[in-house]
């Protein structure tokens, strides 16, 4: 099934798992290749009938509230990433010797013969901004480019489409890269590794190895996070192309082979001449927007992938100087009686977190939600010095509020019992009430939003909407 020849999925009995984003443009796409298609899905709710309802106009048989069971003569699953390995489907599947591919995965078997090559970033954080200063880097240097995958925009629209790439700046999250074991990018970055959905995955080993599935047949360049063992443990563990190397980035000096920061420079010694002895310089850490330490490791990271594609020099510096994060990514709301309020609610897990919290010397910190089984105690004693306050809100506070007490005990905590949409502006007023002139509030919940809000956008929305309360004295 390699190519994108219609003979090869003519008549070709094909199971999709899973309507939602993936599933639903799947879905058509095989139906148009003259596969006989048919959908499962567990759900079995208004959203789900009304997507049914739509592909079963176009002749795909979809079966609502059994995402279980095999269909009958099915030769291939194509699966939503979000399904764990461990369900029904897939164990029925192996048993009857039926291949289980992501949409990643039939993305890069649709490619056409002269595609576009994949420049492609992991990790547990900094993902989508990393490949949205990536495309803004390509784009800078001229280059037919965009920034696709786990980022929302549907990979398969990126390989079918109209529009002809020189090279797509590739988000992947650990699902989408356990389903595509075909996927063999140009060159590919994992930016850091720490414990996250483990349930999916089941143990650190496992979501280690997915992720470290992003190196396998690169061809030019590996590029690995110097204080993260783990990343550059995998790049050993890869089978890449002959040729291919290992690149470093640190916010240190770099060594050769290593793309870093000198004197508030950022500066290549991996793609230069005589890497033993020179260095280039690609911009200034004032060029990164914003130039908190974790995003110029962003930006070293799109730099070296950049560069491991032939971009120039001046182009990193002009794309990262385009570039424009998005909302609720350490984005500052407004300074109130000379404190800075931050919204980072897209920290939704520890390690996030800590990148947020190392960015300030003195905070009022907002934390809370759902813990999806993390624990506290490392990120409250790594960053115990800065803090100045607590306020703690959503339904597993209690986790962090213990670890306060452990390793910082003499900080006050606000513990807000409460989960209604209000509590938000409570907890800002709170944090207020803590803070002195330059301090900073700073909304890193290190946790998930579902139980208070529907998603992390609309948390940080209820954050900033409670700072400006407090600016116009409300």
């Amino acid at each position: 099934m390699g190519s994108r020849q219609v003979t090869d999925w003519q008549g070709k009995h094909v199971t999709v798992a899973g309507l939602g984003v993936s599933g639903v443009p799947a879905a058509k796409v095989l139906h148009g290749l003259g596969a006989h298609v048919t959908v499962v899905n567990d759900g079995d709710d208004a959203r789900a009938r009304e997507q049914a309802a739509e592909l079963e106009a176009l002749g795909i048989t979809v079966r609502l509230g059994d995402g279980d069971s095999l269909p009958d003569g099915t030769e291939l699953i194509v699966t939503a990433p979000g399904w764990k390995p461990d369900k029904p489907l897939f164990a029925a599947a192996e048993q009857a010797g039926v291949p289980v591919w992501g949409d990643v995965e039939l993305a890069w078997r649709l490619r056409g013969p002269d595609a576009a090559p994949w420049l492609a970033v992991t990790g547990t954080n900094g993902k989508t901004t990393t490949v949205q200063m990536l495309a803004s880097i390509l784009k800078a240097a001229g280059l037919r480019t965009a920034a696709v995958g786990n980022i929302g925009v549907s990979l398969l629209d990126a390989v079918l489409g109209e529009e002809q790439y020189d090279v797509l700046a590739v988000e992947l999250s650990s699902y989408q890269l356990h389903w595509a074991p075909s996927l063999r990018a140009h060159s590919a970055a994992i930016l850091n590794l720490a414990p996250d959905h483990l349930d999916w995955h089941g143990s650190m080993e496992a979501y280690a190895a997915d992720k470290g599935r992003i190196y396998e047949g690169n061809r030019v360049a590996c590029v690995y996070n110097v204080a993260d063992k783990l990343t550059e443990d995998l790049v050993r563990e890869a089978d890449v192309e002959e040729g291919c190397r290992a690149i470093g980035f640190t916010l240190g000096t770099p060594g050769p082979s290593q793309l870093g920061v000198v004197d508030g420079i950022l500066v290549d010694r991996a793609f230069v001449e005589n890497r033993q002895k020179n260095a280039q310089e690609l911009a200034e850490v004032s060029d990164v927007n914003p130039p908190a330490p974790h995003n110029i490791a962003n930006a070293l990271a799109a730099a070296a992938l950049a560069r491991a594609f032939g971009v120039p020099a001046a182009a990193v510096r002009d794309g990262l100087r385009a570039f424009t994060p998005d909302a609720h990514r350490i984005a500052h709301v407004a300074d109130v009686d000379g404190v800075a309020y931050i919204d980072d609610s897209k920290a939704t897990n520890t390690h996030a977190a800590e990148a947020s919290l190392a960015a300030y010397e003195s905070i009022v910190w907002i934390a809370g939600g759902l813990a999806k089984g993390a624990t506290f105690d490392e990120l409250v004693a790594k960053s115990a010095k800065r803090l100045r306050g607590a306020v703690l809100i959503g339904a597993d506070r209690a986790l962090i509020r213990e670890a306060l007490a452990r390793h910082a005990p003499e900080v006050p905590v606000v513990d807000l019992d409460r989960t209604d949409t209000g509590a938000m502006l409570q907890a800002v007023q709170e944090a207020q009430r803590l803070a002195v002139a330059g301090d900073t509030v700073l909304l890193a919940p290190a946790c998930a939003s579902m139980d208070m809000f529907t998603n992390y956008n609309k948390r940080g929305d209820a954050f900033a909407e409670a700072v400006r309360e407090l600016d116009t004295g409300a």
